[in-house]
């Protein structure tokens, strides 16, 4: 007699695979879906911090100066109330010619926030300047109640956020280099990847000692390629709309790339199982990475 439950056992073990791939677009979507809260901000916003060691002991002024002269308005003017006026009047005659200052004289172009005193940290002081008038290229001026003056070389911002350290003894301001928050924003979200998508395949039940080469160069080239773009891309733009747009499908592109690559790749399972555990290992890491992202990126740039 033929037996008619073949068909359908058939089709029972492929199943779970369909319905999984099924759902996997379903996911994605619920993670682009996720993103409307940081849609709703528009992102991240220039933004430089100042940071003075050394601080002077005595009341001073320090504010980014801007290429280019400055006209005045009173609808841009400084609220003055609490200021000292002598060493105001002090700050204001220290500007160079060709430059003037964001905050001591304002700007008719984009708004910039930020005050002349500090915010002290023991023997440091943090100066912080936000919004979208923070100049690419600037200098530093300092005034100090008894006249002693400092100006910087013209500095430039390279990323969307970042500090620069002004000593006031050795008289220098340093940005810090680009290189560490590259590395740094790689490290803190390519790591982990790496680690959870190991525990993956563990569960799956494939053996670490037979599959160590493949899932090593698979993921050294993929997810390295993947997180070396995006660290590159946070440092610069920070972690805001267009970063999700682009990592939910990359994300995707890269979770069916792995999971054919294991499928012909991994032993001691099924193909069919190798390819969900690709599939599986890149969705865990994409959520990871998910959350991950803005946390490391506002990390990185604190102590940069």
């Amino acid at each position: 007699m033929e037996d008619s439950s073949l068909p359908e056992l058939a089709f029972t073990k492929e199943e779970p695979m369909k319905r999984f791939l099924h759902r996997l677009p379903l996911l994605f979507v619920v993670l682009l879906l996720l993103t409307t809260a940081v849609f709703a901000d528009m992102g991240p916003k220039p933004q430089l911090t100042v940071v003075v060691e050394h601080a002077p002991s005595e009341l001073y002024y320090l504010d980014l100066l801007a290429e280019g002269e400055y006209e005045y308005d009173p609808d841009f003017a400084m609220d003055e109330t609490d200021l000292d006026p002598e060493l105001l009047a002090a700050f204001r005659a220290a500007i160079p010619d060709g430059w003037h200052a964001c905050i001591a004289e304002g700007t008719t172009g984009a708004p910039i926030w930020g005050k002349l005193t500090g915010d002290p940290a023991g023997p440091t002081n943090y100066h912080s300047f936000r919004y979208y008038g923070v100049p690419e290229t600037y200098r530093i001026l300092i005034v100090t109640a008894s006249g002693e003056t400092f100006l910087s070389d013209v500095l430039t911002r390279r990323t969307l956020q970042s500090s620069v350290t002004v000593d006031w003894v050795a008289k220098t301001a340093k940005p810090p280099l680009q290189s560490e928050g590259y590395l740094l924003q790689f490290a803190a979200t390519f790591v982990p990847t790496i680690l959870i998508e190991l525990v993956v395949l563990l569960l799956f039940g494939f053996k670490l000692k037979e599959n160590w080469k493949p899932f090593l160069l698979v993921n050294l080239v993929t997810q390295g390629l993947l997180h070396g773009y995006f660290a590159l891309f946070a440092v610069n733009n920070g972690v805001g709309p267009w970063y999700f747009v682009l990592f939910i499908p990359a994300e995707l592109v890269i979770a069916l790339l792995e999971a054919f690559i294991y499928r012909a790749a991994l032993k001691g399972r099924s193909k069919r199982r190798a390819f969900l555990c690709g599939l599986c290992a890149n969705v865990c890491s994409a959520a990871l990475g998910y959350f991950l992202a803005e946390p490391v990126w506002r990390f990185v740039v604190s102590i940069s």
